[in-house]
């Protein structure tokens, strides 16, 4: 697909958790607290909240291409705001808050 061609691509991490409820508490506590280390707590949500294995490193997913994740991600990740929590977001894992940490477009 041409969305592979370029250089496009993001990092990125999520909490990954299968009450939505949950989800959305997490987000709202992770808004209303500092978000000039909004980075920081969201890894610390993510040791201890996520069920995905990517806990460990905070939720990290590292750098991924279009169309690696499921397509509810995807486009939160490559459609979204960078540096804001978005979500949360259904998939069939579960509800995910998603962290853009960093994108690169796609070179002309």
């Amino acid at each position: 697909s041409p969305a592979l061609l370029g250089g496009e691509k993001a990092g990125g991490s999520h909490i990954l958790v299968k009450d939505p409820t949950l989800a959305q508490s997490l987000l709202e506590r992770l808004q209303d607290g500092p978000q000039d280390n909004l980075e920081d707590r969201f890894a610390r949500e993510a040791g201890k909240f996520s069920e995905c294995p990517s806990k460990s490193k905070g939720g990290s997913l590292g750098t991924f291409k279009p169309g690696q994740m499921v397509k509810e991600f995807n486009a939160a990740v490559f459609e979204g705001p960078i540096g804001a929590i978005q979500g949360p977001i259904k998939t069939d894992f579960g509800w995910h808050l998603i962290l853009v940490t960093d994108r690169k477009e796609k070179e002309a």
